[in-house]
């Protein structure tokens, strides 16, 4: 019976709660990040402010960054520890820069 369920669903199944609730939320992040920028995207093109266009690059690294996270656990079989770890904090990184967006495109005349 074991060997008919797929690996990515007993591995999610093996998660601690702190686990799952990071994934719920990455996930998340991922989609809301992913429509934001979508329809900042299509406001950019259909108004063509410069600021729609930042705005729409801010959303997306968070989108990166929801999407990054959410992969973590699905990666570990695939690479070392470390090399996922750091991928997860480095991505955060992402959030900085998507927050400095937001100040340039809010301080821009």
């Amino acid at each position: 019976m074991a060997g008919l369920v797929p690996e990515f669903v007993t591995m999610a199944v093996a998660l601690t709660l702190a686990q799952q609730l990071e994934q719920i939320v990455s996930l998340g992040i991922f989609l809301l990040g992913t429509v934001l920028a979508l329809l900042s995207a299509l406001a950019w093109r259909r108004e063509r402010d410069y600021r729609m266009a930042v705005v729409a690059v801010g959303y997306l690294m968070f989108a990166i960054y929801g999407c990054v996270v959410f992969l973590e656990y699905y990666l570990l079989p695939y690479f070392s520890v470390r090399t996922v770890e750091l991928l997860e904090h480095g991505a955060a990184a992402l959030i900085l820069v998507g927050l400095l967006a937001f100040f340039v495109a809010l301080s821009r005349d």
